[in-house]
């Protein structure tokens, strides 16, 4: 169970809210199946990657007719201040260039095509925002992973001024959140967002439980923290607080089950085809779970199984070890997390 200082709100008054509205997570959660169980939402990865370049509009038309429910993308500035859905801070992986985002204006980059076929051109904010109007696309929402590349200040500002720009028949603060990495970002999304609902997205379960008082957040974890101990009670009692928790990125069939058997509200995936799989199999048929699960107990301790175990601990030991070292090393450099979040969201 969460301390009470860590459910303690850090904010200012001027950020409080009595609104009811502003203190529900309306789309962004998880949706019963057509017989009343509740199944992690869909949120394709950077549209949906499997089938199409990655953050392009191509994946993202691809996600939205395999039927998700959200859309998570990545945004960047370009030298004159657009903002581009791109996940890299250089050029080089997609679009085979040698140059930072932040180094070309948009007359440049929208000249680019991906490596990756069917070459496809780097899309805008407001590109995305567009088509997301389009009849028939209403219920599908938005997560927007804000990179720290760029002046936090202005992507925030731009991003705001995007969003703006777009008229939408649903308004946009129903239907996208913000997603940030710290508390700065958190702080700058409720000066230019106001009423949006904000994501934090991370990998540290200390840090995330400093941020419960915040209105209308929700987080966006690495699987491997919700998979440990520690995050089984962080996701025990954000449950109890009625705060969203989706996980990244969730490729693998076993993962996928592990985030329905958890009850997770949403999983960001590459593979959107195969998460609908499972969560059909596993939301709507008591029957064929029961038989899987009896058919893996029957499998006994067979080489695929202990190879998956051990490769399963061998990441999760991995991967905590190097998120020790990164809260450490933080710790020594700017204090306790609730400290760097207070001065934050203080400034």
């Amino acid at each position: 169970m969460a301390k009470a200082s860590e459910r303690s709100p850090l904010l200012g008054s001027e950020y409080e809210t009595n609104n009811p509205a502003t203190l529900t997570h309306g789309l962004m959660g998880p949706q019963p199946t057509c017989r009343g169980k509740s199944v992690p939402q869909t949120i394709g990865h950077r549209g949906f990657k499997a089938a199409a370049p990655e953050n392009t509009m191509a994946a993202f038309k691809a996600a939205a007719e395999a039927g998700v429910e959200a859309i998570e993308t990545d945004l960047h500035l370009t030298r004159d201040g657009v903002v581009v859905l791109c996940h890299d801070e250089t050029l080089q992986r997609c679009y085979g260039k040698k140059a930072k985002v932040r180094d070309l204006d948009w007359s440049e980059i929208k000249e680019l095509r991906t490596l990756r076929e069917p070459h496809q051109p780097m899309p805008r904010l407001v590109d995305l925002l567009e088509y997301l109007d389009q009849p028939g696309l209403e219920n599908i929402w938005l997560m927007l992973d804000i990179k720290t590349h760029d002046d936090a200040e202005e992507i925030m500002q731009r991003t705001a001024e995007a969003l703006a720009s777009v008229p939408s028949k649903q308004p946009w603060d129903t239907r996208v959140t913000p997603c940030c990495w710290d508390a700065t970002y958190i702080k700058l999304s409720m000066k230019y967002l106001p009423g949006y609902r904000i994501t934090h997205v991370g990998f540290s379960t200390a840090y995330a439980r400093c941020l419960t008082g915040i209105p209308n957040i929700s987080f966006s974890m690495l699987r491997h923290t919700i998979a440990s101990p520690f995050g089984g009670c962080f996701l025990r009692d954000m449950k109890e607080l009625g705060i969203p928790v989706y996980v990244w990125t969730v490729n693998e069939e076993s993962w996928m089950e592990w985030s329905v058997q958890k009850e997770l509200s949403g999983v960001i995936t590459d593979e959107v085809d195969l998460f609908h799989e499972v969560c059909n199999r596993m939301g709507n048929d008591d029957s064929q779970t029961q038989d899987i699960k009896s058919q893996r107990k029957s499998v006994g301790l067979s080489p695929r199984l202990l190879y998956r175990t051990a490769r399963f601990w061998g990441e999760m030991a991995l991967i905590h070890c190097l998120i020790a070292v990164f809260m450490t090393r933080e710790w020594f450099q700017h204090g306790s997390i609730s400290h760097r979040i207070s001065k934050a969201l203080s400034e």
